[in-house]
């Protein structure tokens, strides 16, 4: 199974920042770079961020890590989607979550009271299917007639999602293609993939071995009582020390225990007082060699 790791950047990367950021990882070679979802920020919007990134480099594959599906139409989410595809081919990592991280920004992807869920499956359905060749569609958020985006990607995207609840596990089993995890201790992570397993056996379908994943915080200035806080908030009762890395020795033993649980694919967010270039630096000389 191929090991693959990148970079992932959070609210704080201005739009200034981000140009100088692709072009860097380009030329270091790094395998893909991770835009998040942060509306009230100075960050770019992950979809356009993915455009500015992919038409800047030929061979960097962007994702979003992750970007809120529920509240979006879907069939437009699909245009953007077939459009990224057939501008870099294979190069597009969409993955998609149940809401924003930040409780102020949920009512920003309005949903019916206590339907979000809901939403969400059905809207996985539709862009799958506006991604597949679509057509006539009636759900019960969604009823259209004759669907069609293009031109469709050659080969079908992967459509991945994140969360870490029960829930979670059984929507990436029946709907997804991978799952993007985050502040999961890795036998925990290994229990998700047992169950997203199983959740997609149920569903009469099987998603590729190597298509399990996690986002990792370095925090190479040491885990902050804020950072701490976050984690357990995150994961009650979980050390904050299994969650996150305070060092480049801790983040290589976070991903033995994340390789031996069955996980592959990894985004590394950098937080701490060393400037992006010398985190770019080590990250080269730490973590290109883990990939195969």
């Amino acid at each position: 199974m191929k090991i693959r790791i990148g970079i992932g950047l959070g609210a704080e990367t201005s739009p200034e920042d981000l140009t100088g950021i692709v072009g860097r990882l380009e030329t270091a070679g790094v395998d893909s770079l991770w835009l998040s979802e942060h509306v009230y920020s100075g960050a770019v919007d992950p979809f356009i961020g993915m455009a500015h990134a992919l038409a800047r480099t030929t061979r960097l594959k962007v994702g979003t890590s992750v970007a809120v599906l529920p509240g979006r139409q879907p069939v437009l989410v699909a245009k953007q989607l077939a459009s990224l595809a057939a501008l870099a081919p294979k190069r597009v990592l969409p993955v998609f979550g149940l809401r924003p991280a930040r409780r102020a920004e949920w009512e920003l992807f309005d949903v019916p009271d206590g339907r979000r869920a809901d939403v969400f499956d059905e809207s996985l359905r539709l862009l799958r299917s506006a991604l597949t060749g679509g057509g006539d569609f009636a759900g019960e958020f969604f009823k259209l007639d004759d669907v069609r985006v293009g031109p469709l990607p050659v080969t079908p995207l992967d459509i991945w999602l994140g969360g870490a609840a029960p829930a979670a596990f059984r929507r990436v089993g029946r709907y997804g293609d991978g799952w993007l995890g985050s502040f999961i201790p890795a036998p925990d992570a290994r229990a998700a993939r047992l169950a997203i397993e199983a959740a997609a056996a149920e569903a009469g379908r099987e998603i590729e071995p190597d298509h399990y994943g996690l986002s990792l915080l370095l925090a190479d200035g040491g885990i902050t009582d804020e950072m701490a806080a976050a984690a357990r908030s995150r994961r009650p009762g979980a050390d904050p020390a299994d969650l996150l890395a305070a060092s480049w020795p801790d983040l290589h033993r976070l991903l033995d225990g994340y390789l031996e649980a069955g996980l592959t694919k990894f985004v590394v967010y950098h937080r701490g007082p060393q400037p992006f270039d010398e985190f770019l630096d080590a990250f080269v000389a730490e973590l290109l060699p883990r990939q195969t």
